[in-house]
């Protein structure tokens, strides 16, 4: 099995009764928690099976607990109406009792444009003129314009990041290549909301500073070819208070407009009973 094959996997969500679906996971990361950016993915899937004629138009999820890789996650559909147009669903994902995120999902029926206008692309460097990013692996390949490195707590820049992203091998699936944009779309507007302040950066995560996703909203304006490289184009233009705000618009290599989403953070010190001990991760 290769390793998109792997991340296929886990979106091959198979039907246990009642509209719910039983999904696997894959190790992302250092900690053996499930990265949101999966989570995301299967949410898109499970709702999408409300209505096979119609695809997603966006997602509204709410991260209220992390979930563990060791057991099987849970999705519950709730369908919330469908109609010639649109279609809606609520899907709840878990692990038992525990309810880790619950979705919001819309799908619809694209029509003829009335109207019509799009953002210029941010910057001009090809994807293969970025460097590539440790972020990279053998089914997503990501390279980071100008070599921004979030990671490095003494890297300090404006609270911008352009990110060349693609997944190798992505099936012909109008479905997965949304959920694999889903996937790509978690993983950088917490280093980007870091990126102005000297002396923290996303190696601190979950290591001396407590990071999590809290909500993640992302919307689809045309079809999704996540084999082909995207330019995530990132800006956070809040923070305080241990949180931040960050949002995105996703561009095709020819400058389309494909997607855009925005994200809601926590940022903060540990509390007492949570830092982990020295030389250890933190799941906070």
């Amino acid at each position: 099995m290769t390793e998109i094959d792997a991340l296929l996997a886990t979106l091959a969500l198979e039907p246990t009764s009642g509209g719910s679906y039983r999904g696997t996971s894959i190790v992302f990361g250092a900690a053996p928690v499930v990265f949101g950016g999966q989570l995301l993915a299967q949410s898109i899937v499970a709702g999408a099976a409300v209505d096979p004629t119609k695809e997603v138009k966006s997602i509204h999820t709410v991260f209220a607990r992390g979930a563990s890789t060791d057991a099987p996650l849970e999705f519950d559909v709730d369908v919330l109406q469908t109609g010639r147009s649109f279609a809606s669903a609520s899907v709840t994902a878990r692990q038992g009792s525990r309810l880790c995120t619950r979705s919001l999902v819309l799908l619809h029926q694209p029509e003829p444009d009335l109207i019509r206008h799009q953002p210029d692309r941010r910057g001009g460097t090809p994807p293969m003129d970025a460097p590539r990013s440790e972020h990279s692996s053998g089914f997503w390949e990501v390279r980071v314009v100008d070599g921004v490195d979030v990671s490095d707590p003494g890297a300090v820049g404006p609270a911008e990041l352009d990110v060349w992203t693609r997944f190798i091998g992505a099936p012909a699936d109008a479905t997965i290549n949304q959920a694999l944009l889903a996937f790509a779309s978690d993983g950088f507007l917490i280093g980007t909301a870091m990126r102005p302040h000297a002396g923290i950066g996303q190696s601190m995560a979950h290591v001396s500073i407590s990071t999590t996703v809290i909500t993640h909203t992302l919307v689809f304006h045309e079809s999704v070819d996540a084999g082909s490289w995207m330019l995530l184009s990132h800006e956070s233009p809040a923070a305080g208070r241990g949180r931040s705000y960050g949002r995105a618009h996703v561009f095709s290599e020819d400058g389309g407009l494909v997607a855009s989403f925005a994200q809601e953070n926590m940022i903060r010190h540990f509390t007492p009973d949570q830092a982990p001990q020295p030389g250890r991760r933190s799941a906070h």
